[in-house]
């Protein structure tokens, strides 16, 4: 009863319609769990009957088994719901959203607001929420890293700069996939495709001096390295559905949206920067693959509100 007891003390706190649709989802008698949970042999509250999601109030932090489901593509999610969006998430958690939303207001987390596009672009705001990653390796060897470190700015796309025209004598390579640079006269355009090598770089460098296509090649080098994300999550707390037929209300991170890496309306936690799924509106991220463990591999998830540092 310890759980239920906690969990509703968050839903005694819920005084705005941002909050609502945790105080409604948790009402839903399809979305509570079970058989009661309580405090476990090291002193933390579990918050659903199978212990994934577990209220550390010593330590200030939410603890969430996961475990690893992509470590190559594009990504949209660090961590989605069970069964919503792995194909586009580092992790997956076998736990209702809700549950985390009502761990992060027990800790006292404050919600923001979400993205905005119009009329004009405003970033996801509200409580800076650190997350760390703990996994043991094959070896036995544990590890605890900030989970920027899994992610990086996507290095596996296409890269474009403008070129009214090639300079007079230089002719590209044609379908060499060693050296995958194209013009479009069409589109008075050069592109690149994915991370470029030095020795790449030195050999298209020296198929002409031109000081405009040079500046291409050089920016295509340095877009392509890796380079790890540095943001922050905020906690944004999601929304609500109304089903218009039967009143029914839904937490609307159920649906995928738990701690985005690409900026959604419906998020749970989302970038407190612009981060978009298209490359020319925002910024695209994959997984840092050589450093995720492999898939399946179980990791524990730590949610630590930052406090005195409004976002």
């Amino acid at each position: 009863m310890r759980r239920a007891k906690v969990i509703a003390a968050c839903f005694g706190l819920l005084g705005s319609a941002v909050f609502m649709p945790l105080r409604l989802a948790a009402a839903d008698p399809s979305a509570r769990p079970a058989a009661p949970a309580g405090k476990t042999a090291d002193g933390l509250v579990s918050l659903d009957a199978n212990g994934i999601v577990r209220l550390d109030r010593e330590g200030k932090r939410l603890l969430v088994k996961t475990r690893v489901v992509l470590r190559e593509g594009t990504l949209e999610m660090l961590c989605c719901p069970a069964q919503t969006k792995e194909h586009e998430s580092i992790l997956a958690v076998d736990a209702r959203a809700y549950i985390l939303h009502a761990g992060l207001l027990a800790l006292g987390a404050k919600p923001g607001g979400p993205v905005q596009y119009r009329p004009e672009f405003k970033p996801p705001t509200g409580q800076q929420i650190d997350i760390f990653l703990q996994w043991t390796d094959a070896a036995g060897k544990p590890h605890r890293v900030r989970a920027q470190e899994w992610i990086r700015y996507a290095t596996h796309r296409m890269y474009v700069a403008p070129m009214e025209k090639l300079p007079a004598g230089l002719t590209l390579p044609q379908r060499d996939d060693e050296l995958p640079i194209r013009y479009f006269a069409k589109f008075k355009e050069i592109t690149w495709f994915g991370p470029m090598t030095v020795a790449q770089r030195e050999k298209l460098l020296a198929l002409s001096h031109d000081a405009g296509y040079q500046k291409a090649i050089r920016a295509f080098f340095t877009q392509g390295q890796s380079r790890q994300l540095e943001s922050d999550w905020v906690f944004v707390g999601s929304g609500y559905y109304v089903d218009e037929k039967t009143g029914q209300k839904t937490y609307l991170a159920e649906g995928g949206d738990l701690i985005c890496v690409s900026n959604f309306p419906t998020a749970m936690l989302d970038l407190s920067i612009k981060s978009t799924d298209k490359s020319e509106e925002g910024l695209l991220f994959e997984p840092w693959t050589e450093r995720v463990p492999p898939k399946g591999t179980e990791v524990t998830m730590e949610l630590v509100p930052v406090f005195g540092k409004p976002k």
